[in-house]
């Protein structure tokens, strides 16, 4: 099972959740820091790193005296990645995606593949037990689906991707990486917080990631704070809310000091334990009409 933690803003309890669920999940698990641009997951289940690689996308690289500017390749690119100017051709490795598109329409074979460092890729353990992977992006890369995809291709490669679940810390909002960071899970679940701008953010959120047709869950951080918006409106979607974490003191001072909530506060461990059931019983659910439809 694959759950992907997500929100439409930062700062409602996203990670405070992700590393509490992967606290007390009760059997074999992999957190998953996905949110590249600003990796914090770390700072809470504090991994033992055990390997780094550094992580790279595949850019063209010009030979002007092949080239007959035919401008085929420029054509191509919807991303304005490579530009014929006269007799002049020009590459911008910042903006290619790496599809590889241009060195595949190039009659005189005048592109040939580089590479662009993204950022690096590490894993580990953490308390001894979860496993743990986590990508940060290169400073002044602007481009963090692919390094995303890096991290996702690792774990494929390790006894994780057959053995455990894997919780995935999404980064927030609803751009490019925020959706790329949920296409791999299995279930979704949104963090959010009862006040106008987490009920705006959330329902941005909920708009971006349904037309992917996963289930959807919620969870309400500092319950108790605003109004019943955000219950509202899940009840109207017909979205389950599987958790609510109350507006504590004791939480934000846990939170501070880089703990687990779910290890510092006993009755918050409930709560998450609880979670952690209710999200099993609904990926067993959602799984159920594709299993009848196999049949």
């Amino acid at each position: 099972m694959i759950v992907a933690v997500a929100s439409g803003k930062g700062g409602t309890g996203k990670t405070t959740v992700a590393a509490s669920l992967a606290w007390v999940w009760d059997r074999p698990v992999a957190a998953v820091d996905l949110d590249v641009e600003e990796p914090n997951l770390h700072l809470f289940l504090n991994p033992d790193i055990t390997g780094r690689e550094t992580a790279a996308m595949e850019v063209p690289v010009a030979d002007e005296s092949k080239c007959t500017y035919c401008r085929a390749c420029a054509d191509l690119c919807q991303f304005k990645a490579i530009s014929v100017l006269g007799s002049v051709l020009l590459t911008f490795p910042e903006m290619c995606h790496g599809c590889g598109g241009c060195l595949a329409v190039c009659p005189e074979k005048a592109l040939s593949p580089g590479s662009r460092e993204l950022g690096e890729v590490s894993w580990g353990t953490a308390a001894g037990r979860i496993g743990f992977f986590m990508g940060r992006l290169r400073v002044g890369e602007a481009m963090s689906p692919p390094l995303m995809r890096a991290v996702i291709a690792k774990i494929a490669k390790s006894p994780h991707a057959a053995a455990g679940d894997l919780i995935i810390d999404a980064p927030p909002g609803t751009s490019c990486p925020a959706i790329n960071a949920v296409l791999p899970s299995d279930l979704i679940l949104l963090v959010t917080e009862p006040t106008p701008f987490g009920f705006y953010d959330f329902q941005l959120a909920h708009a971006a990631f349904a037309p992917l047709g996963k289930p959807m869950a919620a969870v309400i951080n500092r319950a108790g704070l605003g109004d019943r918006s955000v219950q509202d409106f899940c009840r109207s979607r017909q979205l389950p809310i599987l958790a609510e974490i109350p507006f504590d003191r004791s939480l934000a001072e846990a939170y501070s000091k880089g703990r687990v909530v779910a290890e510092a506060l006993p009755s918050l461990r409930k709560v998450f334990v609880e979670l952690m059931t209710a999200l099993r019983g609904l990926s067993e659910a959602a799984s159920q009409p594709k299993a009848a439809a196999h049949a």
